[in-house]
This record gives C-alpha cells, sequence and structure tokens, in this order.
C-alpha cells in the first residue's frame, strides 16, 4: 500500500471512529498519521491530522486542548501554500466562535472558508454549522433549507452522519416551533440511522428528545419507554468504563504531543549549550525574551478573545437598534403623512364652513339665528387653530422648519400680538401691557413670523388662564455687541397658576395640567408645546416659574443681530377700510365648486367683480387674453399646480398682482410660493379681514407708494 493510500485509510477509519464516539480509537489513528506526517516530513498532512485532533477535542468539549492543536496548525499554516487547509482552518475558528456564541462572526468566517475550497466534504459541514447558527438567532427558514440539503447528501465520507446530524437539529426546530408532529418525524428518522451506524451519541440524544415530545404530547406510556431506554445508555458499564478509557487515552496523547514539542526544545538547547560562552549568554537572553513574548501573547490572545465577543455583542445590540430605529422612523413618518393629509383635507370643508358663516353674519340675520351663527363661528375659529397647531408640530417633528433671517421691528411685531389678544383679555375684565425696552434697536435680523408664533401662544395662554387679573408682556436688552444683541423676554400673570406636579409635563403634547382644567378652559395643549419646539430653532429654552393660585411666569432669552446703522422709518401702513375696492375685476383660480362660490360672494361683498378658471390652463389662456386687477391662485389643482400656473403667467406679465390661496401642508414651502412668482400667501381658510387686507396691500401698495 503506497503512503497516500494508507494516509487514506488512517483518515478514514478516524471518521468512522468518531463517528462511533470511540475516542480512544479515534486517537489511536490520528496518532498514526501523525507519526507518517513526521517521518516524511509531509507538512500538510501534519496540518490535517493537527485539524482532526482540534476537531475532535472541540466536539468532546475539551476547547484547552483545542486551542493546542489549532494554534499548531496556525503556524504551520504560515509557511505553506494549501487553499484546502486554510479553508479548514477558517471551518475550525467559526466553529470556535460558535461555541463561544459569537453568531455573526462565526457566519463571516464559514463565508470565507467557503471561498477558499470546493471540497464537497468541507461544504457538507459548513452547510451543517450555519444551520445551527441560524438556529441561534432564529433565521429558522435558512436553517431548515440547509438541513434539507443535509438529508440527501451524496457526501462520499458522512452521508449517514451528516443526514442524522440534520434530522436531530430539523428535530429541535419543530419542537422551537412548537410542531410536535414533525419533530417525531425527525427524531425517529435520526435515532434509526443512528442505530444502524454505530452513532453513540446520536442514540442518546434521538431517545431524549422523543422522550421530551411524547411528553409533550400527553404520551406518557412512550415518553417512558424512550426515558429507560436513555436511562440503560446512561448507565450501561461499557459507557462508564469508555469514558474512563477515552479519558486517559485522550489525556495520554495529549501528554505524549507536548512531551514531544518539550522535546524538540531540549534538543535544541542541548545543541546550543555545547556552543561558546556568549551563545549560551544570548541564549538565555532570547530564551528570556521568548518566554515574556509568549506570556504577551497569551495575555493579548485571551483580551483579543473577550473583545471579539464583546464586538459580536455590540455588533447584534446595534443590529437590533438599528432595527428599532428604523421603525421609529417609519412610524413617525406615516404619523407625520397622516397628519398632514388629514389636517389639509379638513382645511377645504373648514373654509366652506368658516366662509359662509362670514358671509351670513353679513347679512343682518335675525337675533336668534346671530347667537348662533357666532357659535357656529367660534367652533370654526377653533378648529382652524387647532388643524394649523398640529401641523405646526408635524412641520417641527419633521425638520421642515427653519427659521428666518429677514430684517423686522420687534417693537411692532410684540404690539400686533398685544393688539390681536385685547379682545380676549377685555372678555376675561383683564390688563394685557406692553413693557417694552427703548434700548433695543429698532432693526433687528430674525424670523418675525415664529417670535409672533411664540408670543401669540404664551399671551393668549396666560389670558385664557386670568379672569380679572393682568398680563404684561416684557422685553427687555441684557448686551449689546457691536450688531448683535440678547434680549430677554417674559410673559406673566396672576392667574391660577400651575402647581409643581403639572410643571414637570405641561411642555408635553395635548398637556394641559388635569382633564379638570381642559374641560374647564378647553384648548388642545399643543401651545406650549410649540413654543418649546420653535425656541428651539432658535437654541433657546423656555423656563417656568409658577406658584398654584399666583399666576405663572413664562421667560426666555434670545440672541439676534441688529443693524445699528439703520434708519428708523416710519412704515406706512394700510387699514382694509382705507381702500376703494369698487371696480376691481379679479381672476379668481379654484377647482372647488363652493370655494368658488364662497370666494366669488365675499369678492362681490367689496364691489369686486371676478372670472373664475377651473384648473391651471384655463388660468394660463385667461391671464393672456383679459386684463385683471390680480389673480387669487389655489395651489393644489389637478393637472398643472398653481404653482406651475403661476411661472407660465410671469413669463407674459410680470406686473401683475398673484395671490396664492392656498390650503398649506406639510411638503408645502412659503419659499416655493415667492419663487414661483406669487406676491404673498393665504392659507385657506382665512379670515376676511386678513383675505381684504392682502388684496389692497397687494394691488395698491404701488399706487400708495408712489403717494408717499
Amino acid at each position: 500500500m503506497s503512503s497516500t493510500a494508507k494516509v487514506q485509510s488512517i483518515f478514514d477509519e478516524f471518521t468512522v471512529y468518531r463517528h462511533q464516539n470511540k475516542i480512544d480509537k479515534a486517537l489511536e489513528t490520528l496518532a498514526q498519521a501523525a507519526e507518517i506526517a513526521e517521518n516524511n516530513e509531509d507538512a500538510k498532512l501534519l496540518l490535517d491530522t493537527y485539524h482532526q485532533y482540534a476537531r475532535l477535542y472541540l466536539e468532546e468539549g475539551d476547547r484547552e486542548t483545542t486551542l493546542f492543536y489549532w494554534d499548531r496548525a496556525s503556524i504551520l499554516l504560515k509557511d505553506l501554500s494549501y487553499s484546502y487547509g486554510s479553508a479548514f482552518h477558517n471551518y475550525l475558528d467559526a466553529a470556535l466562535r460558535f461555541d463561544e456564541g459569537n453568531n455573526f462572526q462565526s457566519l463571516k468566517l464559514l463565508e470565507e472558508s467557503r471561498k477558499l475550497s470546493n471540497n464537497r466534504n468541507l461544504g457538507n459541514n459548513i452547510l451543517l454549522l450555519e444551520a445551527y447558527i441560524f438556529t441561534n438567532i432564529e433565521k429558522y427558514e435558512d436553517a431548515i433549507k440547509n438541513l434539507h440539503a443535509l438529508i440527501v447528501n451524496s457526501d462520499d465520507k458522512e452521508r449517514a452522519y451528516l443526514a442524522t446530524k440534520a434530522n436531530l437539529q430539523l428535530a429541535k426546530i419543530s419542537l422551537e416551533l412548537d410542531d410536535l408532529e414533525e419533530g417525531i418525524i425527525h427524531s425517529q428518522a435520526a435515532l434509526e440511522l443512528a442505530d444502524k451506524h454505530g452513532y453513540f451519541k446520536e442514540i442518546k440524544a434521538s431517545n431524549e428528545r422523543l422522550s421530551n415530545i411524547y411528553e409533550r404530547t400527553g404520551d406518557y406510556n412512550q415518553a417512558l419507554v424512550y426515558h429507560k431506554t436513555l436511562e440503560q445508555l446512561k448507565d450501561s458499564i461499557f459507557n462508564i468504563e469508555k469514558v474512563t478509557l477515552e479519558t486517559k487515552t485522550a489525556d495520554k496523547m495529549r501528554f505524549e504531543h507536548q512531551m514531544t514539542e518539550i522535546n524538540k526544545l531540549t534538543a535544541k538547547n542541548e545543541e546550543l549549550s555545547e556552543s561558546k560562552s556568549r551563545s549560551e549568554i544570548t541564549l538565555i537572553l532570547t530564551s528570556a525574551f521568548l518566554t515574556i513574548i509568549s506570556l504577551l501573547a497569551v495575555s493579548l490572545f485571551r483580551n483579543n478573545q473577550i473583545k471579539l465577543k464583546t464586538n459580536d455583542l455590540l455588533y447584534t445590540k446595534n443590529k437590533e437598534l438599528e432595527l428599532a430605529r428604523d421603525s421609529a422612523v417609519s412610524a413617525m413618518e406615516a404619523k407625520t403623512n397622516f397628519l398632514s393629509t388629514v389636517t389639509h383635507e379638513l382645511r377645504t370643508p373648514l373654509y366652506a364652513v368658516t366662509g359662509l358663516t362670514h358671509l351670513l353674519l353679513e347679512e343682518n340675520p335675525a337675533d336668534h339665528q346671530k347667537e348662533h351663527l357666532k357659535s357656529l363661528k367660534f367652533s370654526g375659529d377653533y378648529l382652524l387653530n387647532f388643524i394649523n397647531d398640529i401641523l405646526q408640530i408635524n412641520k417641527i417633528d419633521a425638520d421642515k422648519l427653519e427659521p428666518l433671517n429677514i430684517e423686522f421691528k420687534l417693537q411692532k411685531v410684540l404690539t400686533d400680538v398685544v393688539d390681536s389678544l385685547q379682545q380676549n383679555a377685555n372678555e376675561n375684565n383683564s390688563k394685557l401691557i406692553l413693557d417694552y425696552d427703548p434700548n433695543i434697536p429698532s432693526q433687528l435680523l430674525g424670523d418675525p413670523i415664529k417670535i409672533s408664533q411664540i408670543f401669540m401662544n404664551l399671551v393668549g395662554n396666560a389670558l385664557k388662564f386670568t379672569k380679572d387679573g393682568k398680563v404684561e408682556v416684557i422685553a427687555k436688552m441684557l448686551k449689546k455687541e457691536e450688531d448683535e444683541v440678547k434680549l430677554y423676554f417674559e410673559v406673566k400673570d396672576n392667574g391660577i397658576g400651575i402647581s409643581e406636579d403639572q410643571q414637570k409635563n405641561i411642555f408635553d403634547s395635548f398637556e394641559q395640567g388635569s382633564i379638570q382644567i381642559n374641560r374647564e378652559y378647553g384648548g388642545t395643549g399643543l401651545g406650549l408645546t410649540i413654543v418649546k419646539s420653535l425656541l428651539g430653532l432658535f437654541g433657546s429654552k423656555i423656563h417656568l416659574e409658577s406658584e398654584l393660585g399666583h399666576g405663572s411666569s413664562f421667560f426666555f432669552e434670545l440672541d439676534l443681530k441688529c443693524d445699528s446703522n439703520a434708519l428708523n422709518e416710519v412704515a406706512f401702513e394700510l387699514n382694509p377700510e382705507e381702500f376703494d375696492f369698487k371696480g376691481l375685476h379679479v381672476l379668481v383660480v379654484e377647482d372647488n365648486k363652493i370655494n368658488q362660490v364662497i370666494t366669488k360672494k365675499m369678492l362681490t361683498k367689496k364691489e369686486i367683480t371676478c372670472d373664475i378658471a377651473n384648473n391651471g390652463n384655463e388660468a394660463i389662456d385667461l391671464a393672456r387674453a383679459n386684463t385683471y386687477s390680480a389673480i387669487l391662485m389655489d395651489i393644489h389643482m389637478p393637472g398643472i399646480s398653481g404653482e406651475e400656473a403661476t411661472r407660465q403667467i410671469r413669463k407674459f406679465d410680470q406686473e401683475i398682482p398673484i395671490i396664492a390661496l392656498t390650503a398649506i401642508s406639510l411638503d408645502d414651502s412659503l419659499d416655493s410660493f415667492y419663487e414661483a412668482g406669487c406676491n404673498d400667501v393665504v392659507t385657506k381658510p382665512f379670515k376676511p379681514e386678513v383675505f381684504y387686507q392682502k388684496i389692497g396691500e397687494n394691488i395698491f401698495r404701488k399706487k400708495m407708494e408712489g403717494l408717499v
């Protein structure tokens, strides 16, 4: 028999002994292979032998000895070009990682092993180990796919053994999926194969699995049969003697290999001891150095194992967090889109409600009707404010808002807020006072709209909870450095106040302190949430001081830029009653029939005539063929949008005022309206006075500026 044939025969014997769990016999055959490899100085054969040693000891749960042989194999592999050896080395590394619980690192190593060699037997073993890992990480479909492939495998070395292991694993998965009938089928198939080929471990595992399954199904007689068989296997004298013998053989083999290594080193040391004294000193120093390096290497290896395990855990947790984050983002986007769509769609019918109510109130209704109409108007205004609040929160959550940086007069912004809420103060018999520091520069750079929203919410909130009292709006300059100012703002009242417990959640959405407060005073509970979010855009925070029964104080600071050289210009402002609308002729672009009727009636009230365009294409044709004082342009229409229609009109008419009338949604941008060529924007549903004001300002602006 040739040397190659003899070695192959030895490895075939080893495989049989390994499958039958005859560890002593398996170790003896490996010792023969190692001896042949050393005698023939066959490094590849020695590497294969070390790999089989490592695999055998890993299956027996002896990691220390496994690592001993794996390290020996690693040293040999450095000087070899052996693709199968490298592939099997990676496979063993993956098995070690799996044994540690590092599932994802193990999968990566198996993929690398598969790329290095197309050996059928190694490929089947990779499939089996992958199935174990997939089961661990609950990818049951992938695991089952691998295992079914192994049941019908055509491996020339381990066909029956791999099929047995595959059936056992399928039985385990069936148990985890609570498919007990399937578990019985695979367990019995595994037991039949194991009995036929003498796979001792698998016989025990099959009996144990069948005993457990039958116990779960309630068939205790069958469970008892398999349990007794299992106990007999465990208690057999053969089994006890076998374990003792295998342990002795394993220890003997490990001792012999370690002694071989020691003898080699001793022989080398004896050769060196015959050299000159200088060489001896060098040897001692080298030995000491190598000893230190070895200790460091062991320490680094252990630390690296801990690090790898930690990294694998972190990788798994990161994956879980990424999935949770993606799920949360998807949920947030779905919520945002839903609320945006709902609020946008509510504006169209709400426009009809508020518009018709306004028209009816202006037609001198009977006293008993007037009361009902006022209630209807109040309800419409309340619903409109609620929709606006939801849309504002949505825009902030979706990062759709950015603060502007335009020139404005802070005193005018605060005065407008106070004036617009003066009626609310009168209804509650409260005083509304503005305390404005004259040292604040008249011209500031910032976002007047968002600052106005902040104070509308804070002052409106203070007035709602203050009856027969006082609300103060305070604006002070803290410091001024070149073109930057730090301002202090405060809104304080002597109303009902807020308890300490309620203060913790007062800035949360839909939070008003208590259900009783909500029922008594009404409101959405979104005002302070909006204030907090808007101030966050400016890099500021809202603060609260309050005592129950003694009022509340909300205060914050803002950093704004100023223009010290700006002239204090006197603004020329127009009031609706100053406009003479009679004789104006405008184009109304609106696809909704009800909105067309309401808008036309509101214009007729001011003796303004109009043409109606049902879509963007009609608007372009009418604007080209006729002369209008202004165009009132709906944005969301079938066909081309109001923005596109505006762009087309601007190509042949740069002068005509175009005012966008739109139920603005989350995705709409005011900037895009202006870029398209709109002069102004009015959001639906709108207050009639705002509607008339915008028409007057845009039509008469040039004329009035010329007079000035």
